[in-house]
């Protein structure tokens, strides 16, 4: 995709699973890529070696902060702009999830799955909006998850989350249109992920039961849908959410 050449990429949670397959594939396209992670170090370098297999020399930058951290987020971004010049895309990956039923939840937890799924997402962007307004250009993507559409037991919370990233999606791509900065989510089902590694085989196919392809997504998958959304085939949507389950949820 060649459309991404030279262009800047922030990718938060991108050391590991789907944020590591987008940190690749917009290295592939020739995009200039800042890696934001958490605290994984290792795993954030091994993104960027990854990386450098098959990008231009230092297409692959890395920033740690914590997302929950407001601050940090706008600090991080004016630095990505300061070192580049412009930001063109904001791809919002970094999340968690404490899962519980709503009885043993406690509200700490509520309080940090929200802090970093959606008030991350809120200053990101809040920040990027800034460049990209200037630029009169610029592409958000935001990843959420099909639970967030559809429900389950025990992530009342996290589904929580990703449904508010939903509406915050269609909202402001709704303000931000008129600025040429197109805001999209994309909605991954059950991926193959260290984060679905640890589900036990009874429980694991259950799920597929419930998938109509009849297996889990690759992260690839999902990176391909967040690649097309960032590039310039997709310049006639905004607000929108992609799926990407294999059927789970239509």
């Amino acid at each position: 995709m060649s459309e991404l050449a030279g262009q800047v990429v922030f990718v938060t949670g991108g050391s590991r699973g789907i944020g590591r397959a987008c940190v690749l594939a917009f290295a592939r396209s020739g995009a200039k890529v800042v890696l934001a992670y958490a605290g994984n170090e290792a795993a954030a370098a091994e993104t960027a070696r990854l990386a450098a297999a098959h990008a231009v020399p230092g297409a692959v930058t890395l920033t740690r902060f914590d997302v929950a951290d407001s601050e940090a987020c706008h600090a991080a971004i004016d630095q990505a702009v300061t070192d580049h010049g412009r930001l063109d895309v904001l791809v919002n990956n970094a999340g968690i999830a404490i899962d519980g039923l709503l009885l043993r939840q406690k509200e700490d937890d509520l309080a940090r799955q929200f802090a970093v799924n959606v008030q991350g997402a809120f200053a990101l962007c809040k920040a990027a909006a800034r460049p990209m307004m200037k630029q009169r250009a610029g592409a958000i993507v935001n990843l959420t998850s099909v639970v967030g559409e559809m429900g389950n037991a025990g992530q009342t919370a996290y589904a929580a989350c990703k449904a508010a990233l939903i509406g915050f999606t269609k909202s402001l791509a709704r303000e931000l249109a008129s600025r040429q900065i197109r805001v999209n989510a994309v909605s991954p089902g059950f991926i193959d992920t260290e984060m679905t590694a640890g589900i036990p085989e009874a429980q694991k196919a259950q799920m597929l039961l419930m998938i109509p392809a009849g297996r889990l997504g690759r992260a690839e998958e999902v990176a391909e849908a967040v690649l097309f959304l960032a590039s310039p085939r997709s310049s006639y949507i905004t607000g929108e959410v992609l799926r990407v389950n294999g059927g789970m949820y239509m």
